[in-house]
């Protein structure tokens, strides 16, 4: 099988660049443009893509590593012969410095006194080769007109689906004009902005660095100006009152901006991060990144996105104020245990059901006397089918019964609120408290199903749930939900839908109770029952005719059958 080297490609003339992630393995199959690693230089943050399909031999480089173009990444194997634009680096034209103008001066004396060294030109600064004919966005203007810049001060700061890139000054000089805007689309050779540079510090004739360049203001009278945009286009031929160049100069005093001063760029995130931020609408410095060195992934922002639409990010989309966070270890020593993703997620559920669900619960007691005396007759053939018969299979039962003439207590709400889904299956959830937190496995055909079959099923997938087994079609489907926490104890409790249901029955731990029959007070097993509902769709007759009718099949348990 043919190997094929994968060399790091022109990277627009950066040397040493770092590798801060590495985003395939060994043994990977990947396809034509993925990104396989992300590298960084002092103006450009860039991923790597992958030049053609093939499984990742060996990785010859790691985090942290120095890189340059014509480097080795990885060896591919099994090759298809697809190269990506981004991997044809052998053009005939020269890739310049990134970020590296293409400049056009033209000379405009101050006046007729002043001599060479005190001339300005005006330039033109240019989008350098991008490595692509896709463009890029200029997402942020970094220093405003006016401001007095250095040679390679950041300019702008573009950004493309595979890299990042700060477009620095050609020369030391002021901005006077800006020929684009945020969001515009930008390719090789459009121009965005002129300057005007003292003559001779133009760097379009590649002159060597002799050190900084000096400020312009530090020599320049009080009355040399720097001609603007329009001036410097039709160059009067006599000189200009020194009162006319005063007023040509910017109203404000030039304020240096640097590119950390921006909100996307203080933070360590790609392009690609990026540009998904940017369709969010979310600021990144709200963002905690989990990658290496902080850097922010796809998986941070979807996450932040998720919390923020439940209410738990930061002003939350239920426009709820934010907890803030207390420094603990002033009143003693703690730990700190990092959440399960179990319960991270039943975290974000019940928030968003909590918020988004009128809920309405309704108590009862259901009298199980009889249930209790006929589970206990029915011990001996338990233990012969080695079954552990306990109250559940008798409460999901009759909750198949009573959905069955309550049907509305099955349906889910359409997303417009106009329609409701009605169904015409039974499969009822059972929550399982497990080592993880906490899951709800969804038992089909619960009308279906005998007391024995329900006995043995609830066995199989509570034992699933605690030894994490379950398949995800086992968590679907439901239709309503049974949350039981008599084994734990507590007389009741208000559970939360778990939504798109409409209602979720809680039971408590069941207690012998003084019952009057009318005659006198005689020792009954009572168990509390808890009804909660979305009251969009269920109003106070229907719940309560349905726990009327759960109650009354628990207290005879033949009419499940009839």
């Amino acid at each position: 099988m043919a190997e094929e080297l994968i060399k790091v490609p022109d990277i627009g003339g950066a040397e040493g660049a770092e590798v801060v992630e590495v985003l395939v393995s060994p043994g990977e199959t990947i396809e034509v443009e993925q990104s396989l690693v992300v590298v960084e230089s002092d103006k450009a943050s860039m991923e790597i893509p992958a030049p053609m399909a093939g499984v990742v031999g060996a990785l010859r480089v790691a985090v942290g590593d120095s890189v340059s173009e014509g480097d080795v990444i990885l060896t591919l194997e099994g090759m298809k012969e697809t190269e990506s634009p981004a991997s044809q680096t052998g053009r005939a034209t020269t890739a310049p410095v990134p970020g590296t103008p293409i400049t056009t001066a033209a000379a405009a004396p101050l006046s007729e006194d002043n001599d060479a060294s005190s001339a300005v030109t005006t330039i033109e600064v240019t989008i350098p080769d991008l490595g692509s004919d896709e463009g890029a966005d200029l997402v942020e203007i970094l220093v405003p007109a006016g401001t007095e810049v250095q040679e390679g001060d950041s300019l702008v700061l573009l950004e493309s689906d595979k890299a990042s890139m700060e477009v620095p000054a050609p020369s030391a000089g002021v901005v006077t004009e800006w020929r684009v805007e945020i969001g515009t689309t930008v390719r090789e050779g459009v121009v965005i902005a002129v300057m005007a540079i003292r003559a001779g510090t133009d760097s379009s004739d590649q002159v060597p660095d002799t050190g900084p360049s000096e400020a312009l203001d530090n020599e320049a009278s009080p009355n040399a100006s720097i001609p603007t945009a329009a001036s410097s286009a039709a160059p009067s031929a006599s000189a200009e009152p020194a009162s006319t160049a005063q007023e040509s100069m910017p109203a404000e005093p030039p304020v240096t901006v640097s590119a950390s001063a921006s909100d996307a760029g203080a933070v360590y995130a790609g392009p690609a991060v990026r540009k998904l931020a940017r369709e969010f609408g979310v600021s990144l410095t709200n963002v905690t990144g989990t990658g290496s060195r902080g850097r922010i992934l796809k998986e941070d922002l979807q996450q932040y996105v998720s919390r923020t639409l439940a209410g738990e990010g930061a002003s939350g989309g239920a426009g709820l104020p934010t907890i803030p966070d207390q420094d603990f270890t002033r009143f003693g020593s703690i730990d700190r245990i990092a959440r399960s993703r179990i319960d991270k997620l039943t975290a974000t559920n019940m928030v968003r059901s909590w918020l988004n669900v009128p809920h309405v619960t309704q108590f009862d007691d259901a009298d199980i006397n009889g249930m209790e005396r006929f589970r206990k007759e029915l011990k001996s053939e338990a233990d012969e089918r080695g079954v552990r018969l306990t109250p559940l299979p008798f409460i999901l039962k009759a909750c198949a019964v009573a959905l069955r003439d309550h049907p509305k207590l099955k349906s889910s709400l359409a997303n417009t609120g106009e329609t409701l889904i009605m169904k015409h299956y039974c499969h009822i959830g059972m929550a399982v408290d497990t080592p993880a937190g906490l899951v709800v496995p969804v038992i089909r055909d619960v009308d279906k199903k005998s007391i024995w079959e329900l006995a043995a099923e609830i066995a199989t997938l509570a034992e699933k749930a605690r030894d994490k087994q379950l398949k995800p079609a086992d968590l679907q489907g439901g239709v309503f939900t049974v949350s039981s926490l008599g084994a734990m104890g507590g007389r009741g409790f208000t559970p939360i839908i778990n939504v798109p249901e409409v209602a979720i029955l809680g039971v408590g731990r069941a207690a012998v109770q003084p019952v009057w029959d009318g005659e006198v007070f005689r020792p009954h097993t009572l168990l509390p029952l808890a009804l909660s509902y979305d009251h969009r769709v269920v109003n106070g007759g229907d719940g309560g005719r349905f726990l009327t009718d759960v109650t009354a099949l628990l207290a005879d348990v033949k009419r499940m059958v009839m």
